[in-house]
């Protein structure tokens, strides 16, 4: 009943503003399980959330945490702030929107998110003063991985080329996952690494190349 109703609200909300929700479904646990990869196995990190939805990737961090560190969420969605609120009691969940980070965290006395894991569509990533992966990248520690999925069937569309071109500027890795077939609809997953920005003024350097998709291991 629970699963059933997580997705009743996803379609609800799809339906009620299908751009800024950008699927009908939530993300497989096989996607889920690739954007969380990058969770450091020891310690506290501190992992921040970019648009949780119903709590996809939010099951998947919690269950990777074993209540060590601490989790953000940030949802501009106020049914899905309450319905992960009350799934999640141990997650900090925050009304807000991405490009409202760097005072999200600085407000908690975060220093830094050792992972931001972002369920946010690329339709978000436009339209600011501020390109978003700069934002993303200013708050998130030097040793930090930044993971962002991506339809297969979306991704060299033109918004789809704008996104990789912002990743690259704001980090020198960014490296493609195999295609997550287990999803609907099958996806990708960006991982970027060594973000380029460093607080919240500073400046993106030169783009890097992307890496090849082998360079991560297969989702199958």
């Amino acid at each position: 009943m629970a699963v059933r109703s997580e997705h009743a609200l996803f379609v609800g909300e799809f339906l009620r503003d299908p751009v800024k929700t950008a699927s009908v479904v939530p993300s497989s646990a096989v996607l889920a399980a690739r954007m969380v990869a990058a969770l450091p196995e020891r310690g506290d990190p501190v992992v921040v959330e970019l648009g949780p939805g119903t709590g996809a990737f939010t099951a998947a961090i919690q269950e990777r945490l074993a209540g060590r560190g601490r989790h953000v969420a940030v949802e501009l969605n106020d049914r899905m702030t309450a319905h992960l609120r009350g799934r999640f009691p141990r997650v900090e969940v925050v009304t807000g929107g991405a490009d409202e980070l760097p005072g999200i965290v600085a407000d908690r006395g975060i220093a830094a998110a050792d992972l931001i894991v972002s369920g946010l569509p690329w339709t978000v990533y436009f339209g600011g003063e501020r390109a978003l992966a700069s934002t993303i990248a200013s708050v998130l520690s030097p040793q930090g991985a930044f993971t962002q999925f991506t339809y297969a069937w979306t991704s060299w569309t033109p918004p789809a080329r704008r996104q990789r071109a912002q990743l690259r500027a704001a980090f020198e890795e960014v490296v493609l996952s195999r295609t997550v077939w287990r999803n609907v609809p099958p996806a990708f997953v960006y991982v970027a690494r060594r973000p380029r920005v460093h607080g919240p003024t500073g400046p993106a350097g030169p783009e890097s190349a992307e890496r090849a998709p082998a360079a991560l291991p297969a989702v199958r």
